[in-house]
């Protein structure tokens, strides 16, 4: 049975050949370093702190986990007219029995320009470093069959070159918003990762490249009513031949808006093109977040391997927001 496992988890693997090169969150708006580099500095405050988890099908035994951890601040120019954002961001993914992983660490900056009060234009970089990794001590091969089991003391007859690759990263991304209030804005923009394309082989053959990631972002926060908020999100990805879109949307309750107190609870669902449904619900108390979302994907695939059961993902953020002395305030187009 063990073996039969092992045979599953290289069919998991090849089957998402395209789409395991990059990461996969659900939440995309809650790991912004991870949709557009032009996103850094982007938010209500002064510094931010994420944290991101996934869990893709968790009811298999063989899993695919990912884990990020994101920094990024502002640092406000001469005027209000324009700021700086700089941060980084830790990415951890490891998929299947042959512990395929992709660890990277990137850092960034952005700046943003207040056109006029309501409208604002920023644009973007990163650069990276990744690194490629699996092991072979869990697999079994089709040459270890002797025609009753497997013997796992066999030759594989599978001779690769490398168990580990390193990359560069580089990415580029333009950011367009609109801000009404601190309640009422749109956040539009293009970005584009593993621009120069690095080699991901693990033989000596000729390279292949990771193709490059664009990802079309949209996220409209509206005010509805003084204890309600309609949030809107759209993500459209392109990454060769695979395309995917994931739309959403959340209701905003405000339970309590009192300074030192203030605490809403956020409930919506989303819809990825792949097949996917996915509810999620949330709530924030001051500065700290926490969000929690569950796929139920219906593809042809996962009723196979997990009988429509998806998996969890979790974000925690926390935002410090600088008090500074009178002299020093500066009028922030973020509100």
């Amino acid at each position: 049975m063990r073996n039969k496992i092992l045979i599953f988890s290289l069919c998991l693997l090849f089957y998402f050949k395209g789409k395991a090169q990059d990461l996969h969150y659900s939440q995309f708006y809650n790991s912004p370093l991870n949709t557009n580099p032009a996103l850094i500095g982007i938010f209500n405050g002064d510094q931010r702190f994420n944290l991101s988890y996934r869990n893709q099908w968790k009811f298999v035994p063989v899993t695919w986990t990912t884990f990020s951890l994101a920094y990024d601040r502002k640092y406000y120019l001469e005027d209000d007219k324009h700021f700086l954002g700089f941060g980084g961001n830790l990415n951890y993914d490891r998929q299947g029995d042959s512990k395929l992983t992709l660890t990277g660490i990137n850092v960034g900056a952005s700046y943003t320009r207040k056109l006029t009060k309501n409208h604002l234009i920023g644009g973007g970089a990163m650069l990276g470093f990744s690194t490629r990794a699996f092991n072979t001590t869990n697999l079994t091969w089709d040459k270890q069959w002797d025609g009753v089991s497997f013997n796992p003391n066999a030759p594989s007859g599978e001779n690769f070159n490398f168990q580990r690759v390193n990359m560069l990263e580089t990415a580029l991304g333009v950011n367009y918003r609109y801000q009404q209030s601190s309640r009422t804005f749109v956040d539009a923009g293009i970005g584009a990762y593993h621009l120069h394309q690095p080699s991901t082989t693990f033989y000596n053959t000729p390279s292949q490249s990771l193709p490059i990631h664009l990802t079309l972002n949209a996220v409209g926060n509206i005010q509805l009513m003084s204890s309600l908020d309609l949030q809107l999100s759209a993500l459209h990805q392109i990454q060769e031949k695979y395309k995917e879109t994931l739309i959403g949307g959340l209701i905003k309750f405000y339970v309590n808006q009192k300074r030192g107190k203030e605490t809403q609870v956020h409930a919506g669902l989303a819809y990825r093109t792949a097949g996917s449904t996915i509810p999620t619900i949330a709530i924030q108390y001051n500065e700290w977040y926490a969000s929690f979302s569950y796929d139920l994907d219906a593809t042809n695939f996962n009723k196979i391997v997990s009988s429509n059961r998806g998996g969890p993902e979790f974000h925690v953020r926390y935002i410090i927001k600088s008090v500074r002395p009178l002299a020093e305030r500066k009028i922030c187009p973020i509100y």
